[in-house]
C-alpha cells in the first residue's frame, strides 16, 4: 500500500509549524515545511494574539505543503486552549483574540463565582481552577463594547478552520477547556449559560476529533495549490489532546506530561473524577479523543526558562541554552526551589527577577542556578501532580511519559525520574503533530483504530529515551499500587 500524507497544522503560544505527516504502514514520519514565530502583543490595552498574521501564515505553510507534498489528503489543526475570537453575523473578526496571560479577568472571578460558587462550577464543568479560563475571559468580556456585536465566539483552531472551510464547529477536546461544557454529557451546559447570562446562540455546533470538518475552499485551494479535494478534519484540537493521543504507551498504567510552554501532568481515565477532593487539589477533567478523560493539572512549564533566557537576551547576556543546562546539572541537589503555579509567573518581564525573589536567592544569582531552581522546581511539581493524580483515582502508574519540547531536556527528565522513583520514558518530541496527523490517518483508513494500537505502533517506531531513577535521588516508589 502506498504511503498516504496528512498536513498538520500545529500552532502554540511561541511559535507554530505546518508538518507533512507521511503514513507508511506502522510508521509516521514528519516533515516539517514551514516554520513562524507566535507571541502576544501590547494591542488597545490588552495583551494579544495576532491570529490574522498566524492565517496568512498557515497559508504559506500550506503552499509549502501542497508544492512538496501534493498529494495530501487531509489538514488538521491544533492549537493552545481557552482563547479564542469573536465573529459578527456576517463572520467577520472584531478584534484580535486576547490572550490568556492578559490581566482582564482579575476583576471578574469574584463575579462568576457570586453566580455560581466554586464547588457548584466544578461539579459541571470538572475544570481546575485558573483565572483565565474562557469562563471568566467570557466574564470580561461581557464588559467590553464588542460583546453586543458579537454573533459567534470561536476557539482559535476552530477560527483558523472556518477560514479555510467557511464552516463554523467547535471541536469537544477544546471546548472541554472553555468551562461551559458539562464533563458528564460532553454537551454545552444550558444551567451555566443561563447563570453567566451567555446565549447558547453564541457558541457553534459541538464535533468530535476523527469528522470531516469541511473541504478546502476552492479559492483556498487555486491560491495553495492544493487539490480541491482536501479536506480538514477535526483533530483533537487542543494541542494537549493530540499529544496524549501520540504518548508511545505499551502499559495501561502510565501517567504522562506534556511538557512545553506549560505542563500537562496526568493519567487517562475512561470517566470523570468530580469529588471534592480532587476540586481542592486543582484537579481537572479535560475531554480526550475517543472520548477518554484526561484528568490532569495543569502545572507551571518551560515558560519560565524561556522567558528568563529572553531577559537574559535583552540583557546582553545571550546564554547558550546547552551549556546553561550543563553547568545546571553540575550543582548540588537540595536547592531553593520555587512553586511554579505561582500567578506571579503568568505574564511576561523579567523572570529572573521574580524567581529569586521567590526562592529567596540574591539579584547576582546566576543563569544557571537560576535554571537548576526552575527545573528542580518542575520536577517536584511532576512528582507531586502524579502522586496527587494516584491518590485521587487509585490508578496505578508503572511509567511516567514525558512528551513535547520538554522531553529533550535531559536534566529535566533525570530529575523528573529520580523524584518519582520511576522509569522516564522521554519524547517524542512531536507528540502533538503526530496526534493530529495518526487522528486524520485513522479517520480515512491509514492508522489503526484504537488509541492503545497507535500508541503500541509509535513505542515501536519513534525515537525515545528511557531515564531510570538514581539510588541516591530516587524519593518516590509511591506512585505504582497494585
Amino acid at each position: 500500500m502506498p504511503a498516504r500524507v496528512f498536513g498538520a497544522v500545529d500552532i502554540g503560544a511561541s511559535s507554530g509549524r505546518v508538518i507533512a505527516g507521511v503514513v507508511d504502514g506502522d510508521r509516521t514520519t514528519l516533515h516539517t515545511v514551514h516554520r513562524f514565530t507566535n507571541g502576544v502583543r501590547e494591542q488597545g490595552g490588552h495583551l494579544r494574539w495576532d491570529i490574522t498574521g498566524l492565517y496568512r501564515e498557515v497559508l504559506t505553510g500550506l503552499r509549502a505543503l501542497a508544492a512538496g507534498f501534493p498529494e495530501v489528503e487531509s489538514i488538521g489543526i491544533d492549537t493552545w486552549a481557552v482563547d479564542y475570537g469573536l465573529l459578527d453575523a456576517e463572520g467577520n473578526l472584531l478584534s484580535e483574540p486576547i490572550s490568556y496571560r492578559d490581566g482582564r479577568t482579575d476583576a471578574v472571578v469574584d463575579t462568576v463565582h457570586g453566580r455560581i460558587d466554586p464547588q457548584g462550577l466544578y461539579g459541571i464543568n470538572g475544570l481546575q481552577y485558573l483565572p483565565f479560563n474562557t469562563v471568566y475571559q467570557l466574564a470580561a468580556e461581557q464588559e467590553s463594547a464588542l460583546w453586543d456585536r458579537a454573533a459567534h465566539i470561536v476557539l482559535l483552531p476552530d477560527l483558523l478552520a472556518y477560514w479555510l472551510t467557511g464552516e463554523l464547529r467547535t471541536e469537544t477536546t477544546n471546548a472541554s477547556t472553555t468551562g461551559l461544557l458539562d464533563v458528564r454529557t460532553g454537551t454545552w451546559s444550558r444551567d451555566l449559560l443561563t447563570r453567566l447570562d451567555i446565549p447558547r446562540s453564541l457558541l457553534p455546533p459541538l464535533q468530535p476529533p476523527g469528522e470531516q470538518r469541511g473541504l478546502l475552499r476552492p479559492e483556498l485551494a487555486e491560491r495553495t495549490g492544493l487539490s480541491r479535494s482536501t479536506v480538514v478534519t477535526t483533530v483533537g484540537s487542543h494541542d494537549t489532546a493530540s499529544a496524549v493521543v501520540a504518548v508511545p504507551a505499551t502499559v495501561t498504567r502510565f501517567a504522562y506530561i506534556s511538557s512545553g510552554t506549560w505542563s500537562l501532568a496526568g493519567v487517562e481515565l475512561a470517566a470523570p473524577v468530580l469529588t471534592q477532593n480532587a476540586r481542592r487539589a486543582n484537579f481537572t477533567n479535560e475531554g480526550g479523543v475517543d472520548r477518554r478523560t484526561r484528568f490532569l493539572r495543569n502545572v507551571g512549564g518551560l515558560w519560565l526558562l524561556q522567558e528568563s533566557l529572553r531577559t537574559w537576551t535583552d540583557e546582553g547576556r545571550t546564554p547558550e541554552l546547552d551549556a546553561l543546562l550543563a553547568e545546571a546539572a553540575t550543582l548540588p541537589a537540595g536547592g531553593p526551589e520555587i512553586d511554579v503555579d505561582d500567578a506571579e509567573f503568568i505574564r511576561p518581564g523579567d523572570m529572573p527577577t521574580r524567581i529569586c525573589s521567590a526562592a529567596g536567592l540574591p539579584s547576582s544569582t546566576s543563569p544557571a542556578e537560576v535554571v537548576r531552581c526552575i527545573l528542580d522546581s518542575l520536577a517536584t511539581a511532576y512528582r507531586d501532580t502524579i502522586r496527587q493524580a494516584v491518590a485521587l483515582t487509585g490508578a496505578a502508574v508503572e511509567v511516567i511519559h514525558i512528551v513535547g519540547g520538554g522531553s529533550q531536556n535531559a536534566l529535566l527528565c533525570q530529575l523528573t525520574a529520580d523524584r518519582s522513583g520511576l522509569p522516564v520514558i522521554a519524547g517524542p518530541v512531536e507528540a502533538t503533530a503526530l496526534g493530529n496527523v495518526l487522528v486524520q490517518a485513522r479517520a480515512r483508513g491509514a492508522a489503526p483504530d484504537t488509541l492503545e494500537e497507535i500508541r503500541h505502533a509509535l513505542a515501536q517506531t519513534q525515537r525515545t529515551k528511557k531515564y531510570l531513577p538514581s539510588p541516591v535521588g530516587a524519593q518516590g516508589r509511591f506512585l505504582a499500587r497494585h
